[in-house]
């Protein structure tokens, strides 16, 4: 019990700490990088309370695909964060709001108030006798089965927005028309005799 108290607390208190730097780091590459140890030392968490499944989930998921896209799309963009700044105060009301809105639900998750719908004392089965994942399964498929089916209607219209948003046509962007090559005939197909030394004039149009 010792030792589980000190992992705990470690974990907890690095998960706190890489939190807030991913918040107030200047420096958008390591806000992601301290994002993914965040999620780590989660992970561990959820370890040390039996819940295995979820540390997998975490690690699988978030850090293998979410976080690491996020890398990459921050590294790979030319973001003018000056100019980003410049609209902190603009917002800052709006964010205000949505904090308070925040720490009013984390008040009533920890209190178990909940306005009367939370469940945070209910009873969970015991590790020994139901696997984590066969209780996780059990909970979501039967008394959030209709919230699980919405959550899934929401993705499936955000990626279906995405797709939409790609593929939309503007003006000046050319783009691969695979069914203009496929249909292209053999006599669209000029060969060019090219001569010795004359190869970056001449070739196949």
């Amino acid at each position: 019990m010792i030792v589980q108290t000190i992992a705990f607390y470690v974990f907890a208190a690095v998960a706190v700490i890489s939190a807030l730097l991913v918040v107030g780091n200047r420096n958008p590459v390591y806000s992601v990088l301290f994002l993914i140890l965040t999620f780590f030392n989660v992970a561990a968490l959820f370890v040390l309370i039996g819940a295995e499944f979820l540390a997998m989930m975490l690690v699988v998921v978030y850090v293998g695909a979410v976080a690491v896209l996020f890398l990459f799309v921050v590294m790979m963009l030319d973001i003018n964060f000056v100019e980003l700044r410049q609209g902190f105060v603009r917002y800052l009301p709006i964010g205000a709001v949505v904090g308070v809105i925040l720490a009013a639900e984390l008040v009533f998750v920890m209190t178990g108030t909940g306005l009367g719908t939370a469940t945070a004392g209910a009873p969970t089965p015991p590790i020994d006798q139901v696997s984590n994942t066969e209780a996780l399964g059990n909970i979501m498929y039967t008394q959030y089965f209709y919230l699980f089916q919405v959550a899934g209607l929401v993705l499936l219209v955000a990626m279906m927005g995405a797709i939409v948003l790609t593929h939309r046509e503007r003006e000046g962007v050319r783009r691969q028309r695979i069914a203009a090559q496929v249909d292209r005939t053999r006599a669209s197909v000029q060969l060019t005799k090219v001569k010795t030394g004359e190869g970056a004039t001449g070739g196949v149009k």
